[in-house]
């Protein structure tokens, strides 16, 4: 199986497609792993060399100590791209993998062609959310949130789609001290002072049924402050590309492939 060490830290990925291709990455939401991006990969790889990954205590990820930071996760990006020869790449990030985007077009623009920031904020709501979160996670397991957690990432008439099952295992199956570690990143992050910086030709997508990140008060404040980005809504709830995975391939594909 593909693993690589970066940070200190042993990453599973997978790499698909033609090398003289040019390089996607793709980002998973919080709780989830490299399998949320299934039904993108097929169209993506007639355009892209696609490199999926589990995040740092995600999937088949190690579950490193201690409390990360949003540096963390940017820099394991980073890192697994210079291990494989991507030096320049396009990124797609959902959720926490659109912070990890967000960091990435900050802090490397000359690494980042094109970056899609999809359901996801410039600031996670407040920090007494997230310490409940980790409090009920840490005491309780997965179990304690995770019917709660489905409720966000699923419209109520899709919550027994099969995408919906098995993203419900995935969580179930996540590390609860790791999951903690992770919310305490999201918790911590704000990149909004920093937003008129970016120059990296940005598409924001949001879910107008979405509890976790609403339109107004996340993506609409990326859509506005990042210089020239473009926004498109669908109508799901926080995992809009397993609620909508067509339109939202066709979005992604439209933006990617765009000549300017």
């Amino acid at each position: 199986m593909p693993f690589a060490e970066i940070n200190n830290t042993r990453l599973f990925y997978r790499l698909e497609g033609r090398s003289d291709l040019p390089a996607l990455v793709l980002s998973h939401s919080l709780g989830c792993d490299h399998g949320m991006w299934a039904p993108q990969v097929p169209d993506l790889l007639q355009h892209f060399q696609v490199l999926r990954y589990d995040a740092r205590c995600h999937g088949a990820s190690a579950v490193p100590a201690g409390d990360y930071t949003l540096d963390h996760f940017g820099h394991d990006v980073l890192g697994l791209a210079d291990l494989l020869g991507l030096k320049t790449f396009a990124f797609c990030g959902l959720s926490m993998g659109g912070a990890v985007g967000q960091w990435l077009a900050i802090n490397a623009p000359r690494r980042i062609t094109r970056v899609v920031l999809a359901n996801t904020s410039p600031r996670f709501g407040t920090p007494d959310v997230w310490n409940a979160r980790i409090k009920a996670v840490r005491e309780g397991g997965m179990k304690a949130i995770v019917d709660a957690i489905m409720q966000r990432f699923f419209s109520p008439d899709k919550q027994q789609s099969a995408w919906a099952q098995s993203t419900r295992a995935v969580l179930l199956g996540s590390d609860p001290q790791g999951y903690a570690a992770c919310c305490a990143a999201l918790r911590d992050a704000d990149t909004r002072a920093s937003l008129s910086k970016i120059s990296v030709p940005t598409l924001v997508i949001g879910g107008d049924k979405d509890p976790s990140t609403p339109w107004e008060d996340n993506g609409a404040i990326l859509a506005r402050d990042i210089p020239g980005a473009k926004a498109f809504r669908l109508q799901t709830a926080h995992l809009s590309n397993l609620e909508q995975p067509r339109t939202f391939t066709m979005a992604l594909l439209d933006f990617l492939l765009a000549r300017t």
